[in-house]
Order: structure tokens, then sequence, then C-alpha cells
């Protein structure tokens, strides 16, 4: 596989993209040019003072304004790239790297692919002998994701693949029955394909879900326990809570990143496995559909975007790429 990732050491050249932090903290990306400036109210910082000097280097604008000089972190990228679906925050996607075991060379189903963020951290952590096969029901999201990974990486993955379609219908087309190691779902009624990740995993394979509320959490839990394909789902959630640390004034941020959505975890048995069933199990756990159905409405609520802020994210994210893939 050609290598189209961008580097991430070493001194800055043309085509990079930078982090510059002024003085009060704001921070400022730019991709570097031969002759290009970078233009503030406090005066203009040449892009060739930047080009040729190390990573983490301090210059000096034309008014001595002095700016920290830094390659963004994939974390800084994902935060500001351009979105047309809610991401995944960078704290989820560390947690589903490490909750799914997510290893070189891996065969990693992802469904669906939002704007993008899942996906480069799934393609950092499979690297180039891994594989990843992204789904998703929207074209326009699709788009806005390809472009987003294009402008991260300077190119697509040769070893990235985007289905647009409903991964019920898809999955079975795109992938050979037992060769998928892993499968990550972030979507809003994931209970609807159990059984088509189970037919695609292989035995001792992980499925992760993303669940953003506990409605939907308890009914991919049951899901899951229905097929007999699975070992006993595991829920968690992750919340970050950042300190403040300066001299004796130790204590916690006044903000800080909190739920954002649940991960729920489970292993494909091998064919014809029956798991034990467990010896103590949580009161109240017998119901029907229809009580599932009042609890968990039909409608959940999915919130949509409109066309035209669609297509304004699309150009954005199109003009990135663009700009990434000229520059190498």
């Amino acid at each position: 596989m050609t290598d189209v990732f961008r580097r991430q050491s070493g001194e800055f050249r043309i085509g990079d993209r930078v982090q510059l932090t002024g003085p009060k903290g704001r921070l400022n990306t730019v991709t570097l040019e031969a002759g290009g400036e970078f233009h503030t109210h406090r005066g203009v910082l040449s892009h060739d003072l930047v080009i040729g000097v190390p990573d983490a280097s301090i210059v000096t604008s034309s008014n001595g304004i002095e700016y920290l000089a830094m390659r963004p972190l994939l974390t800084d990228f994902v935060m500001s790239m351009p979105r047309g679906a809610a991401i995944i925050y960078p704290k989820d996607a560390a947690q589903i790297i490490g909750q799914a075991d997510i290893f070189p060379g891996a065969h990693v189903v992802e469904a669906g692919v939002g704007s993008g963020a899942l996906s480069l951290w799934l393609l950092r952590a499979i690297g180039p002998s891994g594989r990843l096969s992204s789904f998703e029901r929207r074209e326009e999201f699709s788009e806005i994701a390809q472009s987003n990974v294009e402008a991260f990486l300077g190119a697509k993955p040769e070893n990235w693949s985007v289905t647009v379609g409903d991964l019920q219908e898809q999955l079975p087309a795109v992938t050979e029955p037992g060769s998928v190691d892993r499968v990550v779902l972030d979507m809003l009624a994931p209970w609807e394909c159990i059984e088509e990740c189970a037919t695609a995993l292989t035995p001792g394979g992980v499925l992760l879900c993303y669940i953003a509320t506990v409605t939907q959490l308890s009914r991919v839990a049951e899901a899951i326990r229905a097929t007999g394909l699975f070992t006993e789902p595991d829920s968690s959630e992750t919340i970050v809570r950042g300190w403040h640390v300066e001299g004796l004034a130790v204590r916690p941020d006044h903000r800080m990143v909190a739920h954002t959505g649940f991960l729920m975890t489970a292993r494909r048995l091998a064919p014809g496995s029956v798991l034990p069933e467990l010896k103590r199990r949580a009161s109240k756990t017998d119901f029907s559909d229809e009580d599932v159905e009042i609890w968990t409405p039909g409608a959940l609520g999915e919130r949509s975007t409109s066309a035209k802020r669609l297509r304004k994210t699309a150009r954005e994210a199109k003009a990135a790429a663009e700009a990434a893939s000229s520059d190498r």
C-alpha cells in the first residue's frame, strides 16, 4: 500500500499544516505555502519563517508578536474540521480503540461514518496492513467524511472503502461471513443489524455500539442477548474532568466533558456455542415488545441537518481535501 499519511514530526515543509498559538492562547491553523502570509490585526507572519524550522518552535510576526508553531494533533483536527454530523469525541474514540481492541492489521467495519472523525482514529489504529470498511446511509455525509480524511492524511488511504447504503443490505455484499475482526456501530438503531454483524464477525470478534440514550442502551442490550450469538454485553460511559494546576491554585476546571454517549461491547461466540445462563440477573427483566415500544418510542428524535448547511459543509471539506492533495 502507498504511504499517504502526513508526516507527524520533523521540520516544517511546504504543504504542512501548522497550528499557530498566539499570546492569548488563540489557535489558528494554516497550510504552509512558499511566500504565503498569515494576517492578523496584530501584524503579518510570513510562512517562510515557519518553513524549515523544527516542530514546536517560536516564530515572530512583523510587529514582534511571538507564536508557538506546532503540528496539529489528530485531536485538534477532528475538533475543528467541517462537520455534517456530530462527531465522536476524542475521549470516546480512545475508549473505542481500547475496548474494541483495535489492532494493526485488523479488518474493521464502521457504520455510520458521520463526518469521518472516528474513521481517522480507526485508520491510525489498524495501520497500513489493516482494512477499514465504512458504511453510511447518506451520500452527503459520506462526501464530507472522505474529504475530511483526505484533508488530514493528504490522500484517501487505499485500505479504506466507504459504501453508501443501509448496513443490513450492504454488509453481506461487501464482506465474507466470518471475515471481520471488529464491528463499530454509531447509528440510530443498531439493534436492527445485530444478526448481520454476527454473520460478518469472526468467532471472538468484538461488536461495539456507540449509543446516545439510556433507552437505546437497553434496547441494544436486549437485542444482543436475544440473538444468542454473543457474550453478555458490557456497557460504560467515559467522563473526563480537567484540572487547573497553577502554584497552590489546584482545583477541578469549571467545565468538563461529561456524558456524550454510552459504549456497549460484546464478543461473537463460536458457531454452535451456547452461553451459560447467568446465575443472577437484575430484577424486572421480563418485558414484551409493547413494553419496549412504550419506553423507546419509534420516533427516536434523530436530529437532522438542513440541506443548505450540508452543502456548505461539503464545500468546505472538499476545498480542504483539494488543498491537501495539491500540496503533495
